[in-house]
């Protein structure tokens, strides 16, 4: 085994010139292919195929074409006379406007509803206000809106975000600035920042590394070699994901950062293995040490951290699957840049002076050696303390909360949660929802009664309770009851009366009812920002209203997903770290030959966890999308420091040395290693912190603290539960 170790070894030293040419041909053979990788940029996709909200939602797009709303709303002071009727300048203000939006590229013209088009029915403007309320006008009397829908997806050349842009381009530009709200913006907004940022931010978070490394090593080739293996990584990874047919999604979004972790941490280790044999030998043969030393280790890293991601094969939503076998792709082929990358690149060029110490290194051996200390000579202590601390954020799981208030996702001056806060204030929130039920082909007055009576119900859901309230209930028979039964001794016809409706509100019936589907829903509208329990108590109540009238009735809409979307993420992640675990020790205790050592490498890496998870339960922080998975994620991240700690440990005990000797030398060396590449990671995710989108900043920080806490568990509790397994150890096995 060993021979064969050392013979690979010396064979990448010897063909290193051809290894990093192929490796520079076929990074610029996969560039322009990479660059093709697209983006999913629909919630749908964020749900399983078969997932009974997800069905629901997609039947009523079918049916009533999807609640694809643009709503632009602002203040108005001259809106109404003294008798309430419309001003003629706020009439012309508002057709002007419609005017305007119905010319933007992507917008349905004949979908636009605003107060100048209601008030055209001179007849009982009144009661049309009253109905109105909370729809195109708020209850203060002076905020007002216009409704608008969105043209299907492909139904135009112009791309959705240029009608968005545009549409906000004429609300800034209206006297006074209108507001822009909408689920669609909504989410676009989120995956633009997602994309945006994820791509800036990480491209300056790999600069702030490499600036981190340049510190600690004063060496530009040390500093540019992670750098090469990283880019080549995601490059490769990239290309193959084009060629599957494979898309980035919200959940994938973290590829670039994950890659870099792996990466970095990959480098580290052969950075301070070949400086420390430089300080005894020539560049060739220190590298071929420095190679020998890791090469198994990081094949056993590689294998366990990419059989951790493919555990994720297991879920049932597509883009969560999809990201186990993007990081599994991306995390074998670490393996193979490096091969290819790092023995020329050390060696290239003339430099022959040995790598400096790090700034501080010195004291920081001095800190590992204590901690070593410590662990060997009050093993009850500091596991009575470690114990402590896992119990008390064992218990701030059960704190934890989802986060479903999708203002949340943003900071506070950006232009959409402006817009739902003015929505939320003025004109009675920006969710829109439905509950849908099947209707006659032809209506009659006994069916329309039983919906009459369904809506009186939710409006009185939405009188007494107040912390979910419903806000706005729009149901077809109140606008059919604007329209008087007897007119001038005659009485109007069902026909009549809906001929009216639309002469007032066009899409109005049609966007209620759909007689070829023989389905009906009503409309409702909620505050957005509210806490989850709230949004799932609310949609539950709704339900089950609803099926008193009409058994087959279900709510549905982008408000009913983005209240289940967190839950669908998080609904199969217990199963999918169980996998990742089991696959672990079954990979480990193969590596080490020993089940209890395979075992023992397994609690150093659920520490984080639920140290992380813990103590955002405990800081009251919520799950949001990007932090739904973060313990598949910290168990794949924080398995490498393990296996090397175990590998530096197992050559220390092969060497002849005692426990206690072997355990202080490998903090003192491989613990450095450890020390210095999470400095230099979690300096690097600081970047995440600017981000416009908040899920992004969680997920910087807490990966942060999954790494950390994976340091501690790998310097603390690995090491105790070695001396407790010294018993079952084989010093003459393969250490590396």
């Amino acid at each position: 085994m060993f021979d064969r170790v050392s013979r690979f070894c010396g064979w990448l030293v010897r063909f290193r010139g051809r290894l990093l040419a192929v490796a520079v041909l076929l990074t610029v053979v996969a560039w322009p292919l990479s660059r093709r990788l697209a983006f999913d940029q629909t919630i749908e996709s964020m749900f399983a195929p078969l997932n009974p909200r997800l069905l629901a939602f997609q039947r009523s797009k079918a049916t009533f074409g999807g609640d694809e709303f643009l709503i632009v709303a602002y203040r108005d002071t001259e809106l109404f006379d003294e008798d309430g009727h419309l001003t003629d300048a706020a009439r012309d203000r508002q057709e002007r406007l419609s005017e305007q939006i119905a010319a933007v590229p992507g917008i349905d013209p004949d979908s636009l509803q605003s107060l100048a088009k209601a008030f055209r029915f001179k007849y009982g403007q009144s009661r049309i206000r009253q109905f109105m309320e909370g729809l195109l006008v708020g209850e203060d009397g002076e905020t007002t809106a216009i409704v608008s829908r969105l043209r299907p997806v492909g139904s135009v050349e112009t791309p959705r975000a240029e009608t968005y842009r545009q549409i906000r381009k004429l609300a800034a530009a209206h006297d006074p600035p209108a507001m822009v709200v909408g689920e669609p913006i909504q989410v676009h907004d989120m995956f633009r920042y997602v994309e945006q940022d994820g791509a800036t931010l990480g491209q300056a978070s790999l600069l702030l590394l490499m600036a981190v490394i340049f510190v600690l090593f004063r060496s530009v080739r040390w500093m540019l070699l992670p750098l090469a293996v990283v880019e080549a990584t995601l490059v490769w990874t990239k290309a193959l994901l084009v060629l599957s047919r494979m898309q980035l999604s919200m959940v994938s979004s973290m590829l670039n950062s994950l890659v870099t972790i792996i990466g970095i941490a990959t480098v580290m280790h052969l950075t301070v293995r070949f400086r420390d044999a430089r300080r005894r030998m020539d560049r060739e043969p220190a590298l071929v040490e420095a190679l020998d030393g890791l090469v198994v280790p990081v094949f056993w890293t590689v294998v366990t951290t990419a059989a951790g991601f493919a555990a994720l094969l297991s879920s049932h939503i597509s883009p969560v699957a999809s990201f186990g076998i993007m990081m599994t792709l991306a995390t074998l082929l670490v393996l193979a840049t490096a091969g290819l990358i790092l023995p020329g690149g050390v060696l290239l060029g003339r430099d022959t002076r040995p790598l400096p110490a790090a700034p501080g290194e010195a004291w920081v051996s001095r800190e590992l050696g204590r901690i070593a200390d410590a662990v060997l000579h009050r093993p009850r202590m500091v596991s009575l303390t470690m114990a402590a601390i896992s119990l008390f954020c064992t218990f701030g799981l059960f704190r934890l909360h989802v986060e479903t208030d999708f203002s949340k996702n943003f900071r506070a001056h950006s232009p959409i949660v402006q817009a739902l806060n003015f929505f939320e204030t003025n004109l009675g929130g920006a969710g829109t929802w439905e509950v849908n039920f099947p209707a006659p082909a032809q209506l009659t007055e006994e069916f329309l009664d039983e919906v009459r009576a369904l809506g009186n119900d939710l409006s009185a859901l939405a009188e007494r309770t107040t912390p979910d309230r419903l806000t706005k209930v729009v149901v077809l028979t109140d606008g059919l009851d604007l329209i008087p039964s007897n007119l001038i001794f005659t009485r109007l016809s069902l026909d009549t009366r809906f001929n009216f409706l639309n002469a007032m509100q066009p899409e109005f019936a049609a966007g209620l009812y759909n007689p070829d589907a023989g389905r009906m829903r009503i409309v409702l509208r909620s505050l957005e920002r509210q806490p989850s329990e709230d949004k799932l108590k609310l949609i539950a109540d709704v339900e089950a209203i609803a099926r008193r009238h009409f058994p087959e009735a279900e709510a549905t809409g982008l408000f009913v997903l983005l209240t289940f979307l967190i839950e669908s993420l998080m609904s199969d992640q217990l199963t999918s770290s169980l996998l990742a675990a089991a696959m672990m020790v079954v990979l480990m205790s193969i590596a080490q030959r020993s089940v209890p050592i395979g075992i023992s490498l397994l609690l150093p890496n659920v520490f984080p966890i639920v140290l992380v998870i813990g103590t955002m339960g405990w800081l009251g922080l919520k799950v949001n999308i990007a932090t739904a998975m973060i313990a598949s994620v910290s168990m794949g991240l924080t398995i490498d420091s393990s296996i090397h700690y175990l590998a530096g440990y197992r050559r220390a005990r092969a060497a002849g040395m005692d426990v206690a000797a072997a355990l202080h030398a490998t903090h003192q060396e491989v613990g450095l290693a450890l020390v210095l590449a999470n400095l230099a990671l979690v300096v690097g995710f600081s970047v995440l912190t600017l981000s416009h989108f908040i899920p992004l900043i969680y997920f910087g920080v807490l990966v942060s603290a999954a790494m950390v806490g994976g340091l501690i568990g790998n310097l603390i509790l690995l090491p105790l539960l070695l001396t407790c397994f010294a018993r079952w150890e084989r010093p003459t096995a393969a250490a590396e």
